[in-house]
């Protein structure tokens, strides 16, 4: 299913021995937009400190109650390195952070999650990977990634904040079309399959959905999208009605639309399993 990343931003983090907070935001990769982290905001339990929580901590969520588990304590999260989330959070840091609670690096593999496309995937027992240092002869790998990071700590950040996206510009090949409004997101895989656009300022009352590879370009200063078709396709394109249930059929649509191969083919050739509709 996919989740509105408007309504997950009020859902509560509850740890193995109680709640840890509220999200307040989520970091997203540019390259594969998957969201790598919950930014979560720990109230008066921590001095409202800031604290980052990973896709791979994440149990079975409580929708109905808006509660979204984590199998890390409160001690561990009261631990964890401090990142400061007003700046760009380096591969460095990431290391630091998914070091420090035995996590594997989401990075370097052929999936959205290493080789897998699941997060839950990359973990030992689950079909995946232990974490680095638990793995016999990785050290010299290990070794090599902080090398390489050290390299690269001056380059430009691959983590985005997802509500600083919300109010984007967006571009057409034509002309301006409106502004983010929205991001829609795989609960399981926590990739982003939709920007919502609005397009209000053109076509009264108008929401259609862009999927991040149908973007040319984003300039992260201007504050814009750039989408590779024209104002009149995306008028024309079937609109995203928030209230309504967005089924495969429905998403069908859309691509059909733009001429374009659903997310979801690319899936069931890998043999993945598919989701049939979201709420």
């Amino acid at each position: 299913m996919l989740r509105s990343v408007k309504d997950l931003g009020e859902y509560a983090i509850r740890a193995t021995d109680g709640d840890v907070g509220h999200v307040r935001d989520f970091f997203f990769d540019d390259h594969a937009w998957v969201i790598r982290y919950l930014v979560v905001d720990t109230g008066g339990w921590l001095a409202s400190r800031k604290v980052l929580i990973t896709p791979l901590s994440l149990g079975h969520a409580n929708w109905a109650d808006k509660v979204l588990p984590v199998a890390i304590s409160k001690a561990q999260v009261r631990a964890s390195p401090d990142i400061d989330t007003e700046k760009p959070v380096s591969r460095q840091h990431e290391m630091q952070y998914l070091g420090f609670y035995g996590y594997p690096y989401y990075w370097g593999g052929g999936g959205l999650w290493g080789m897998n496309d699941y997060p839950s995937l990359m973990l030992t027992g689950n079909g995946g990977y232990a974490a680095p240092e638990s793995i016999p002869g990785r050290q010299q790998e290990i070794d090599a990634e902080l090398a390489r990071a050290q390299r690269h700590r001056d380059d430009d950040p691959h983590l985005r904040s997802a509500r600083a996206v919300l109010t984007y510009h967006v571009h057409a090949r034509d002309g301006d079309i409106g502004h983010v409004d929205g991001l829609l997101v795989d609960e399981q895989t926590w990739a982003i399959r939709y920007l919502v656009v609005n397009t209000s300022n053109w076509w009264l009352g108008h929401q259609v959905l862009v999927a991040p590879q149908w973007i040319r370009a984003v300039s992260w200063l201007e504050a814009a999208v750039s989408v590779d078709m024209t104002r009149e396709a995306i008028r024309n394109a079937p609109p995203y009605v928030a209230t309504q249930d967005l089924d495969r059929l429905r998403e069908g649509a859309t691509y059909a639309h733009y001429g374009r191969v659903g997310y979801w083919e690319d899936e069931e050739r890998r043999g993945q399993p598919l989701e049939t509709e979201i709420d």
